[in-house]
């Protein structure tokens, strides 16, 4: 690898997740979009053959290697589906007020009937509980509800075919998150070295538990907030996941559109308390599937959830399918740069900052923030095994890089996915004075710090024991740090 690329640092603290698909399973399109501000891959196991998900890990990989940054891998797995079954003569028309029927028989649907093949759904449907049909284009109101069938009558009319998508948002569906295809996604996920699994469809907290007994801490398990059950447990859901994504595609059908901005602020400010990665997504740059700049409102959207302290946003059909999936990625690596940039937007609140807990493992790392804008700090630099030294000191939100330094290859790339941090994967330590010059080290080999600036190092005694953040230490970094070095950490 090449001395240029050992030292690529992005200039802004948001992450970018970007989905692979057909516009961007070349070698060649990965590795553009890395370079463009890439530092989280998505898989989206709804789609293609497990041997096309190998290859594309594959790929990441030898980016990885070509690059010398860690690169994290989210698999994002499918969940529960929920169809109704086909038409016998072709599409339907559903006008309001009419009666139509979902049952679970398997004969083809006509103008008055359907088949919903999910038995499901019936034990959790009564009278007054609504579904939402093909996206929420169609609204049903159920006036009758029985083990096999509800008769219901139409709110919202429109057009129906086969197959389309169901949506009961204000039941929660005995149902287990992961399907029998999500159970094969994740094993091969797994195999591959995924670094995150994103769960679909959380309803309870127990989906969360069920997948990370599944996963073993081989990958770090994310949430995603797309149903109001989910929305309504968040505190419960933030306890057990590693991270949340506000995943807005389905939220925005199974919620009122206007409730949706609300109920994203409400995530980030959760997961931000709990010190829990949060990906904001869904159309976030929609229009740039087929065209080469967005939207103003596009922009402003992703300007708000970068102001509001997500630690990444992710593109979906944009670099999966658009024309322009480098532009798209670019674009949003402009605006966070920018609205970081604006001294007068504050990057987190006190409330959203403060621990819950008075522990010396929350204290240091808040300790950290203050001291580095008191002595005007040029980095933090923090030492961790689990990541979650780094993920207290990110909570913070500070001024200064974060510079998160770790034995582990797997950490490292997990925490590609968390705001602020810059990880590098480096041999351990074992004394206080190996530390500091380590820290003074690193710090000058990936351009953070020149002669005669100060870091603020955090890390954990005894070294290399898992959460135990109990030190902090001001260095101030001389000209001379760099004449001993051998490169050998």
């Amino acid at each position: 690898m090449t001395a240029d690329l050992q030292i690529i640092r992005r200039n802004r603290k948001t992450r970018i997740v970007a989905t692979l698909g057909p516009a961007s399973s070349s070698y060649d399109r990965i590795k553009a979009l890395f370079l463009a501000g890439v530092d989280v891959f998505r898989l989206n196991m709804s789609h293609g053959e497990h041997a096309d998900k190998l290859e594309l890990v594959k790929i990441i990989r030898q980016v990885e290697a070509e690059v010398g940054r860690p690169i994290a891998i989210l698999a994002d797995l499918q969940g529960p589906k929920l169809r109704i079954g086909v038409f016998k003569d072709g599409p339907i028309v559903l006008s309001v007020g009419d009666v139509f029927t979902l049952d679970l028989t398997d004969k083809p649907g006509n103008q008055s009937r359907a088949p919903l093949p999910h038995k499901e759904i019936f034990s959790a449907l009564k009278v007054g509980t609504h579904l939402l049909l093909d996206d929420g284009k169609v609204k049903l109101e159920v006036i009758d509800a029985k083990p096999d069938q509800a008769k219901c009558k139409v709110i919202v009319g429109g057009k129906l075919s086969d197959r389309k998508g169901v949506n009961v948002p204000n039941a929660v569906l005995p149902l287990a998150a992961l399907t029998e295809k999500d159970r094969k996604d994740l094993t091969l996920a797994l195999k591959a070295g995924a670094d995150w699994i994103a769960l679909s469809f959380v309803q309870r907290p127990d989906d969360v538990a069920e997948a990370k007994k599944l996963v073993q801490g081989k990958a770090a398990v994310m949430a995603k907030i797309e149903k109001p059950a989910a929305v309504d447990a968040l505190d419960e859901i933030m306890a057990l996941a590693d991270g949340v994504m506000v995943a807005r595609g389905d939220l925005g059908v199974e919620e009122p559109l206007e409730n949706v901005p609300g109920i994203q602020k409400k995530i980030i400010r959760t997961a931000r308390s709990a010190g829990k990665p949060v990906v904001v997504a869904t159309q976030m740059l929609e229009s740039m599937i087929s065209a080469p700049v967005p939207t103003r409102a596009e922009v402003s959207d992703v300007a708000t959830a970068v102001r509001d302290g997500a630690d990444a946003v992710m593109l979906s059909a944009e670099s999966a399918v658009g024309d322009f999936p480098c532009e798209a990625v670019e674009v949003m690596n402009r605006v966070a740069i920018r609205i970081e940039g604006e001294t007068l937007i504050p990057t987190g609140s006190v409330d959203q900052r403060a621990s819950r807990n008075a522990a010396t493992e929350d204290a240091i790392p808040a300790a950290a923030r203050a001291v580095s804008a008191t002595v005007n700090a040029k980095a933090i630099v923090t030492f961790t095994t689990s990541g979650t030294t780094a993920y207290r000191v990110a909570k913070e939100r500070p001024a200064a890089p974060i510079l998160a330094l770790t034995p582990r290859v797997e950490v490292a790339r997990r925490m590609a996915i968390v705001w602020g941090l810059h990880t590098v994967k480096t041999k351990d330590i074992s004394t206080f004075e190996e530390m500091v010059a380590k820290s003074k080290r690193m710090a000058l080999r990936q351009n953070l710090v020149t002669a005669n600036d100060r870091i603020v190092i955090t890390a954990g005694v005894p070294f290399g024991t898992p959460g135990a953040t109990n030190v902090m230490h001001v260095a101030w970094v001389s000209g001379d740090e760099l004449k001993n070095y051998d490169g050998n950490d």
